[in-house]
């Protein structure tokens, strides 16, 4: 039942007011800034953006990986909107900062690399140990050559976000160019909203920090594909789990046990075996012997002695999966 307020509380609203102890500009004001339209908005128009950022992670962490040579790890930090003046405010100096399209979309987008991951990836690129960022390139400016560097990962990036795209609403990025100077950025007028997603990289030991920020208005077109989502059919195994679960396997433990040879011997005789008896196997000693993997029969080998120790060696792979 909806709540009115009695005569005396009225009265007593009223006599504040006209004391001066309510201003009600002021009370007007006070509740219009702890109404956020910026995340009311950007939850109403992009509630599945993040299913795009969790496919480009799973693209870019191989990547990137395989570029560097170096075992990379991309978690989500924080995606919220902006307005894009204020989104500018937020970024630490020095900056590397990457603008782009995609097209068929309108307008562009923007890609921020912070000091710390921007020295760490050329530090990796010039076959370098991949140390702390700010102890490698300190706290400056960018040189050309590190900039160039840093564009292959750059563009590494933007081929992942269009596979990541795709199952949603196919784009084609292209690189527009670098930055180092958030002032000389103007994607948007800075009052408009931009959605950014903050990206924690960690290359083995050294973390760096990542952005991608897009504004509204480019995403607008597709604002009812991202409110569905992207079907679950569509979306591509993660490699990277493909390949933990290799290397995991290859170090699993295994039995192996070569096989002598057999014999068949009466029920009578076996409860009449003592110590000392001999049981004259049916195979002679220098043929194949089955090398048994799990119990089951993979290999064969003759039988020797290396470095003093007895030995098989592998004469052949059998296939079909052995007997």
């Amino acid at each position: 039942m909806e709540k009115f307020l009695t005569k005396e509380e009225i009265d007593a609203l009223v006599a504040a007011v006209f004391d001066g102890t309510i201003v009600p500009e002021k009370e007007l004001q006070r509740s219009a800034e702890q109404f956020d339209l910026l995340d009311m908005e950007a939850h109403r128009v992009v509630p599945n953006l993040d299913i795009v950022y969790d496919s480009f992670i799973r693209y870019n962490r191989v990547t990137m990986s395989n570029r560097l040579g170096r075992m990379v790890e991309i978690k989500k930090e924080e995606a919220r909107p902006y307005a894009f003046g204020d989104f500018l405010d937020t970024l630490p100096s020095p900056i590397c900062l990457a603008i782009y399209k995609m097209d068929p979309l309108k307008g562009a987008a923007l890609i921020t690399l912070d000091s710390n991951l921007v020295f760490t990836i050329v530090d990796s690129i010039l076959g370098g140990s991949g140390g702390s960022g700010s102890a490698v390139g300190g706290n400056r400016l960018f040189t050309s050559i590190e900039l160039r560097l840093t564009e292959k990962i750059v563009r590494d990036a933007l081929a992942d976000l269009e596979r990541a795209w795709a199952p949603l609403s196919p784009i084609v990025t292209s690189l527009l160019r670098m930055e180092v100077n958030p002032r000389l950025v103007n994607i948007v007028p800075p009052e408009y909203q931009v959605l950014s997603m903050s990206l924690r990289i960690q290359i083995e030991e050294t973390v760096g920090n990542m952005s991608i920020a897009i504004p509204l208005m480019t995403i607008e077109p597709i604002r009812d594909k991202l409110k569905r989502g992207i079907q679950s059919d569509m979306m591509v195994v993660d490699p990277l789990w493909s390949y933990r679960l290799s290397e995991e396997l290859i170090q699993a433990p295994l039995e192996i046990a070569v096989e002598m040879g057999s014999a068949t011997i009466s029920m009578a005789e076996l409860l009449n075996l003592a110590s000392g008896d001999t049981i004259m196997l049916e195979s002679y000693g220098k043929n194949e012997l089955a090398v048994k993997v799990g119990g089951v029969t993979k290999l064969m080998g003759v039988a020797g002695v290396s470095g003093g120790n007895k030995a098989v060696q592998i004469s052949r792979v059998l296939g079909g999966g052995g007997d």
